[in-house]
């Protein structure tokens, strides 16, 4: 699947506000093509799908719950349950998680207030397309975050076979700010094709506009598909 000249899809959903620094962290920091997807779409001709944050359908009923029924919603499923690597960032994590391609949920968070601030991750767990280049526990990063809803939460069972599988992908260094469970930011699939995250890495790719510590995330993308090419 993965060749050069990779193509990334970015779908946009009514609501999504963080779809252009993701649509910018493709082309410019990742050197990646860019396939920009309505939600109303249902054709799904690339080779990675990455779903932005925002408030999609003004997060009615529950974050990401309408839009996992958006058309374009079944062939993502389809992409990732064929192994297709598909990225959700924030209301993407929530929207993953409403679609079942990710386990557990995201809860209001702890203070039931709106955060915006910079956190402090660490990188552990499997290799996933989208963090083969971040060297992991000698290292953190700083990420920002802006939710209501990024309190993840999961039954003792799930967030067991989290951890003992290596699906913890990200974790929060020195707390949870929204209360997540066990520190949890991010986490992957069983297979390691699908990832979520809360934090936002597209928002940290340029030393003039905050830092470049999310750069890892979308070039790890343009090298996995380096190497599945050769």
């Amino acid at each position: 699947m993965a060749k050069q000249g990779a193509k990334v899809g970015v779908i946009t959903f009514p609501g999504s506000n963080c779809d252009a620094d993701l649509r910018r962290a493709i082309t410019e920091t990742a050197g990646l093509q860019l396939v920009e997807i309505w939600h109303k779409e249902t054709a799904l001709d690339v080779d990675a799908v990455l779903l932005p944050g925002g408030f999609s359908y003004g997060d009615y009923l529950r974050s990401g719950a309408i839009a996992r029924f958006s058309p374009i919603m079944e062939n993502v499923i389809a992409f990732a349950q064929s192994g297709g690597p598909v990225l959700g960032i924030c209301n993407g994590f929530q929207i993953l998680t409403e679609a079942g391609l990710l386990p557990g949920a995201l809860m209001r968070n702890r203070d039931l207030q709106f955060l915006c601030q910079d956190t402090v991750l660490r990188i552990e767990g499997r290799e996933t397309p989208f963090t083969r280049n971040l060297p992991g526990l000698d290292r953190t990063y700083t990420i920002p975050i802006a939710h209501m809803d990024g309190n993840f939460t999961a039954d003792a069972d799930t967030l067991d076979r989290l951890e003992g599988e290596g699906q913890v992908v990200f974790r929060y260094v020195g707390g949870a700010p929204n209360g997540a469970v066990r520190d949890i930011a991010g986490i992957s699939n069983a297979r390691g094709n699908v990832v979520g995250l809360m934090p936002h890495p597209e928002r940290r790719v340029d030393a003039e506009v905050g830092g470049t510590d999310g750069r890892a995330l979308f070039t790890s993308l343009a090298s996995w598909f380096a190497v599945a090419a050769a």
